[in-house]
């Protein structure tokens, strides 16, 4: 089953891609699951001042800059794994070096 791996972390104290790159724990992890052929995808998204949302009322498409909502976490990144079941899903997510100092949201994508 896929599982989507949502990369939360406080964006005032996020490191940059470069230092993403860099970082050890970073690499052993991408290098870890590509091991275990369970990496599927992912990206590093921009921050969420460069977001935009869309929300579409009575007809009308609405757009404000920013995140949907005023929170100090954000999804900063994401990875698409394949995972036996639910527990090997959080296996992965827990040996993501951003579950140290944020969070892995783990959610299970819909197979058609």
């Amino acid at each position: 089953m896929r599982y989507a791996l949502l990369i939360c972390d406080d964006e005032t104290i996020t490191p940059s891609p470069a230092e993403i790159m860099d970082h050890p724990g970073f690499r052993a992890w991408t290098e870890e699951l590509e091991r275990r052929g369970a990496i599927k995808g992912g990206e590093r998204l921009r921050p969420s001042t460069d977001a935009t949302t869309v929300r579409v009322r009575d007809d009308e498409v609405l757009t404000s800059d920013g995140p949907f909502a005023e929170t100090k976490e954000f999804i900063g990144g994401f990875n698409i794994v394949e995972a036996a079941d639910l527990d090997e899903a959080i296996e992965l997510a827990a040996l993501h070096p951003a579950a140290a100092f944020g969070a892995v949201e783990v959610r299970p994508i819909w197979e058609l």
